[in-house]
């Protein structure tokens, strides 16, 4: 453990020193050239993070004793749509999970459906871009085993998770929240979709119905109220191209920690 935390702290510490020597002029002014430097973190980051940890490492996980007494909710709520509202007020029986594009069979699933599924139940710390933490139990389906069933083309190298909430309009006008992740660690052992949190159904500020759990990035990778997740070679297609909606407003697209 001593020898994983060694290399995280270099990972981190690496990123973290070289964005604050960049600090200055060029983020006021948000030049090209920041934009380019930062993109090289990103790419630095994810680089090193996959060379010195196994695609299986795992993220720290506590005991229940060390469980924060209150989980902040982040961003949205309660998404405000009359679709969302309608779900949440039958206690989302009518809700189903799609899981589609590149695959050869693609998955419908109620919520009672996704609870039969073998789960796994880990408590992990969230981190938070904004500098807040909390820690929590989750309880959700491993989104590895998901795929297997679905059976992801050659061709499939991200997943797109399509969510309820639109926060503020999405700058490709269709209002939807989005996020993305690669294969490495949509298979990592650690990436659930939660319906529970701390031994109760995940509550609709947490993301209710559903949402993604993938325990080696920041917080905001981690999609909320999800309603679809589509296998794709490339998201370029949505937004601007950049993976997800606050990739889009200039966050990094690979967020390991």
């Amino acid at each position: 453990m001593k020898k994983l935390l060694t290399r995280r702290s270099f990972i981190v510490g690496s990123t973290i020193g070289a964005g604050l020597s960049l600090s200055g002029c060029d983020v006021l002014t948000g030049s090209d050239s920041f934009s380019r430097v930062l993109k090289l973190g990103e790419t630095i980051t994810m680089g090193a993070q996959r060379l010195f940890l196994s695609d299986k490492a795992l993220a720290r996980e506590f005991t229940e004793a060390d469980m924060s007494p209150v989980f902040k909710s982040n961003g949205t709520h309660r998404p405000d749509s009359a679709e969302y509202a309608a779900l949440a007020e039958n206690n989302f029986v009518d809700w189903r999970l799609v899981i589609d594009g590149l695959v050869d069979q693609p998955l419908s699933l109620s919520l009672a459906e996704l609870k039969r599924l073998p789960s796994r139940t880990q408590i992990t710390r969230h981190d938070c871009v904004e500098g807040w933490s909390a820690i929590g139990k989750w309880t959700g389906v491993p989104l590895g085993l998901l795929l297997q069933a679905a059976r992801l083309k050659p061709n499939a190298r991200y997943l797109v998770f399509h969510c309820a909430d639109e926060y503020e309009k999405t700058l490709d006008g269709t209002g939807q929240y989005y996020e993305s992740i690669d294969l490495v660690d949509a298979f990592h052992p650690q990436t659930i979709l939660a319906y529970g949190m701390n031994g109760t159904d995940l509550p609709i500020p947490n993301g209710a119905p559903l949402r993604l759990r993938v325990e080696r990035q920041l917080g905001y990778k981690h999609a909320k109220y999800l309603m679809r997740i589509e296998a794709v070679e490339s998201f370029a297609a949505f937004g601007r191209g950049n993976g997800g909606f606050w990739e889009d407003r200039g966050y990094e697209w690979y967020a390991g920690i």
